[in-house]
C-alpha cells in the first residue's frame, strides 16, 4: 500500500519532458520577440509603400518625356531646315538675323515647301508644349506644366546660342516643370522633388 502511494505521488509531482510547459519568463520573451518580428515586417512594408509612392510619379513622368523626345527627334532629323522663333496655334515668327535664336516655338520643314511644316510651341495660357502640323485645326499636347518661356534655342557645337543660321545648328530644348505630368505632383522646395527639368540638344544638319 505504501509503495502504491509513493508511485502515485511520483506520478503527480514529476512529468515526462515532453509534457513540460513554458515558464512565465519564457512566454514573455517569446512574445516580445514575435512582436518585434511582426513590427519589423509591418515597418518594412510601410517603408516600401512610401518609396513606391515617391518614385512612381517620377517614373511615369520620365516615360512620357521619353515619348515626347522620341517624337521631337524624329521630326528634327527629317527636316530640310528649321526656324526658331515664337508662335502659337495660328502664327509663327522666326527670330531675325542678328538676334539670339531662342523662343517658345520652332517650325520644322521637311522640304523646301514652307507651307508644309510641323510646329512645336509653348502655349502661354495653359503652359503646355504642343505639336501641330500645317492645316490642323488643333494641336496635340506633348508636355504639361512648363514654367520657362524660352523652350527652344539654336546652338553651335559648343552650346552657344547662335545669331545666324548654320548648317550644323543644334536645336536646344529646355523644359522646367512645376509639377510632374500625370499625377500632378508639385515640384518645389517643400516637396520630395526639389526641381524637375529636361535639357537636351538635338544635332541636325540641313539636307
Amino acid at each position: 500500500m505504501n509503495c502504491f502511494v509513493k508511485q502515485s505521488a511520483a506520478w503527480w509531482t514529476g512529468s515526462p519532458s515532453g509534457r513540460r510547459a513554458f515558464t512565465l519568463p519564457e512566454v514573455l520573451i517569446a512574445g516580445s520577440v514575435f512582436l518585434m518580428v511582426v513590427g519589423g515586417v509591418l515597418l518594412g512594408n510601410s517603408f516600401g509603400v512610401q518609396v513606391m509612392g515617391i518614385t512612381q510619379p517620377k517614373l511615369a513622368a520620365a516615360g512620357r518625356i521619353r515619348n515626347m523626345i522620341s517624337q521631337l527627334y524624329s521630326d528634327v532629323n527629317s527636316a530640310k531646315f528649321i526656324h526658331v522663333g515664337n508662335g502659337d496655334l495660328s502664327s509663327f515668327t522666326a527670330v531675325g538675323t542678328g538676334n539670339s535664336k531662342q523662343g517658345n516655338a520652332i517650325e520644322i520643314y521637311a522640304s523646301a515647301d514652307t507651307n508644309a511644316y510641323v510646329r512645336y510651341y509653348l502655349d502661354s495660357v495653359d503652359r503646355k508644349l504642343k505639336r501641330m502640323t500645317n492645316g490642323a485645326v488643333g494641336a496635340s499636347v506633348v508636355a504639361t506644366a512648363i514654367s520657362n518661356s524660352a523652350v527652344f534655342t539654336g546652338e553651335d557645337f559648343a552650346g552657344n546660342i547662335l545669331t545666324n543660321n548654320q548648317a550644323n545648328m543644334a536645336i536646344g530644348v529646355r523644359l522646367q516643370y512645376y509639377e510632374l505630368e500625370g499625377p500632378a505632383t508639385p515640384v518645389g522646395a517643400t516637396n520630395y522633388y526639389k526641381s524637375y527639368s529636361l535639357t537636351n540638344r538635338i544635332a541636325w544638319r540641313a539636307r
